[in-house]
């Protein structure tokens, strides 16, 4: 079928504006001796700051959470472990029964690591109308607090939604009334689109706490500077894995020969960060970005009709001599998946003796079908109903496949069983409910653009077209949506045991990544202000550091 004669559609995306030369140019003085031994020497002294809590179970869990924000939980896992295994066996004792603060602190980081406790801890601190109906202090940490917990609920925990109903309506008066700059500043933060901590992708939290930790009165010099040491010095390992994905790119000429698509090198790397920013998920994020890449082309409104059926069915046989069949633009990304996906199902065989390429292929398959029921909707003019969108739409988002592979590159030793209910879509309520979050965050930054530029009604559309409401409203809807699905995926973590419990972690960071990546808008196709200050912040610009190189 030739082009020239074809009426296509066209996204029209803008060239990319980080350039391949640019990123291969990009470089870390934070990979030398020096800084690892001042980073072994801090580290040390951390662990001799969290020994001198050990009778103080507030200062504990102050800690516990400085340490998360800072970013750095991640070396001191074991330690964290058993102090929170000593503060939860302290729940008899009367230090927290009548302080807010710290109950709801105590509550968010148990939630977190996997500990029962009940809400039942705040009864104490509601009427007799079961509200939050008084402050009991001035500190707006308390309130704060108290938000963040909120966010851990699960379904049908009334007492934590009375919380954050009270919180969010306090803190929004405390922005008008304070005269505080930086509580200001902190309590907007929490209070932004609204994403609370629980819903933020962590590394970007990392890089802003840092800056505000510093502008506290009881900063601790140690801590800071072993902060900002390790996110320098793990910048310069993500700069190494970008450079890679950006060779890889340009070899591959997909972004020469498919004009029409998403050429996304930075940003299909800034999910992977945001999904797993650990030095030891170099290769997650190596192939992750491999992955991103495929599905940015494949999933682009420029193939007919036509195309996207002999393209699905090339997909769905797995077979070279399938490329035979496909026009001469999609041959080469046909192939180019079909010997990455095998060379990383191969990876994986040689490392961990498991055989998934099937596990794989189907995925992809799927992805595809996905694609071409959405291409027909399109053509024929039919507008589904809500359900049959999102029914569609959490498998086109790419969920399952960024998790499935996923779960190949970081679970070891792969469990069979944990295997064959990842290739079971609705034996994996996890993916399924990472994913639908990952779609409903998407059509609200991205729905408008697509709309306009020739596409399938999204789940705003669909849920106006049901209940015959305004946008707004819908969007409303939407929102809360988002919100109630969160509370089932916090209930599926501690739930999921057949699952490795970091893949578990993984994809709630897929959904956190997808909530930070369309808060303005189109943060992925359009390259808003928004994500490119983000990159600068996560991936060229060092934190200036006075102290570790003296």
């Amino acid at each position: 079928m030739s082009s020239e004669t074809t009426v296509r559609r066209s996204a029209n995306y803008l060239p990319p504006i980080w350039k391949h030369d640019f990123v291969q140019s990009l470089t870390s003085e934070f990979t030398g001796e020096i800084f690892v031994q001042r980073f072994n020497e801090l580290k040390k002294d951390v662990e001799v700051i969290m020994g001198q809590t050990i009778d103080e179970p507030l200062k504990q869990l102050e800690l516990i959470d400085t340490l998360q924000r800072l970013g750095i939980s991640y070396h001191f896992q074991n330690e964290i472990k058993v102090m929170l295994e000593r503060v939860n066996k302290r729940d008899g004792s009367d230090w927290k029964k009548n302080d807010l603060y710290a109950t709801a602190l105590k509550f968010r980081l148990l939630r977190q690591h996997e500990f029962n406790i009940s809400q039942e801890v705040f009864e104490n601190f509601m009427d007799e109308t079961k509200n939050f109906s008084t402050c009991p202090s001035e500190d707006i940490n308390v309130i704060l607090s108290l938000y963040e917990a909120s966010f851990l609920s699960i379904e049908g925990e009334d007492v934590l939604e009375a919380a954050k109903s009270f919180a969010i309506n306090y803190l929004e008066k405390y922005i008008q009334s304070s005269i505080d700059e930086l509580e200001i500043v902190i309590v907007k933060h929490a209070l932004e689109i609204p994403i609370p901590l629980h819903w933020r992708m962590s590394r970007l939290e990392t890089r802003w706490f840092i800056d505000i930790y510093e502008r506290t009165t009881n900063m601790s010099p140690i801590l800071l500077e072993i902060a900002k040491l390790d996110f320098n010095m793990v910048q310069a390992i993500h700069q190494e894995d970008l450079k890679y994905a950006s060779s890889w790119w340009r070899s591959t000429g997909l972004g020469e020969k498919l004009s029409f698509a998403r050429d996304r090198l930075m940003e299909n790397f800034l999910w992977t960060i945001g999904v797993g920013f650990e030095p030891e998920f170099r290769y997650f994020r190596r192939m992750s970005t491999k992955l991103a890449a495929f599905i940015t082309t494949i999933y682009d409104v420029y193939g007919t009709l036509d195309e996207l059926e002999l393209f699905t069915d090339a997909v769905e046989r797995w077979e070279i001599d399938a490329i035979d069949q496909l026009p001469d633009y999609m041959k080469i990304c046909f192939l180019s998946l079909h010997n990455t996906i095998n060379e990383m199902a191969f990876d994986v065989l040689r490392t961990k003796g498991v055989n998934v390429i099937q596990c794989l292929k189907k995925v992809w398959v799927d992805l595809c079908k996905s694609y071409m029921l959405e291409a027909k909707w399109y053509h024929s003019g039919y507008k589904p109903t809500f359900q049959e969108y999102i029914d569609n739409a959490w498998i086109s988002i790419a969920g399952p496949v960024v998790l499935t592979h996923t779960y190949a590159f970081v679970t070891s030793p792969i469990q069979n069983e944990s295997l064959k209910s990842l290739k079971q879509y609705d034996g994996v309520i996890l993916i399924r409910l990472s994913s639908t979050i990952q779609r409903l965050a998407d059509d609200l930054g991205t729905s408008s653009d697509e709309l306009r530029r020739g596409d399938v009604p999204k789940s705003i559309q669909c849920y106006m077209n049901d209940h015959g409401m305004s946008e707004k409203n819908a969007r409303e809807h939407i929102k809360q949506l988002i919100d109630e699905t969160w509370k089932k995926l916090n209930k599926v973590e501690a739930k999921n045991c057949m699952l490795f419990q970091r893949f578990v972690e993984m994809a709630k960071n897929l959904t956190r990544m997808s909530q930070c990546m369309y808060q303005y808008g189109d943060g992925h196709g359009i390259e808003h202000q928004e994500t490119k200050d983000r990159v600068m912040s996560l991936l060229i610009r060092p934190i200036p550091i006075h102290e570790c190189t003296k």
